[in-house]
């Protein structure tokens, strides 16, 4: 009996995930359901600091990103980071801020992968994600992703990875001009 309830519990999780993943990008909610069982909660924590409210400090090494509120705070977000070889640091600022981003892959990435499209529409298949925040005049980006069992992990070509979720109330809140702080 056990085993036949655990078995349509898979079916009809089955059947929601997959019909969530073609889900209209002008729907959130439903395209980004599996990010609720896989993603690091955001949170408001202690973070004494020096920096503005609405800095981004991103710490590589804990895969976890900062938004400095003010007062002693900051609100913590699980993030994916670069794999081995296209971790980076340094200082960028929010150049440019999109929704359902296009994705175009860079030529050396396209060299690394032969088998990527050469361009993307924006929408819940693009790599990219709800949102992008674009930093300096740099091919990294902070956005979201349609991958969100990534959170956590080194899986991307130096990009900052956030759950659709994330990324979209992190884009909120944060304003062109913003400082990223990048740290290892």
């Amino acid at each position: 009996m056990l085993s036949r309830f655990l078995a349509g519990a898979v079916c009809a999780a089955g059947i929601l995930v997959s019909s969530c993943a073609r889900a209209d990008p002008g729907y959130y909610p439903w395209s980004n359901f599996m990010a609720s069982f896989s993603a690091v909660p955001r949170e408001v924590v202690n973070f004494p600091s020096n920096h503005e409210p609405g800095t981004v400090i991103i710490r590589t090494g804990e895969r976890r990103l900062y938004l400095i509120l003010g007062k002693g705070q900051a609100l913590r977000y699980g993030i994916g980071v670069g794999r081995e070889g296209f971790i980076w640091s340094g200082v960028s600022t929010v150049t440019d801020k999109r929704e359902w981003p296009e994705w175009t892959p860079p030529p050396e990435m396209i060299r690394r992968r032969p088998d990527l499209p050469r361009h993307m529409r924006g929408g819940p298949e693009n790599p990219l994600g709800a949102r992008a925040l674009y930093l300096g005049d740099s091919m990294y980006r902070i956005h979201g992703s349609n991958e969100p069992h990534t959170i956590g992990t080194a899986a991307t070509s130096g990009c900052i990875r956030l759950t659709n979720e994330d990324v979209i109330d992190l884009y909120s809140r944060v304003k062109i001009g913003a400082t990223v702080i990048v740290q290892r």
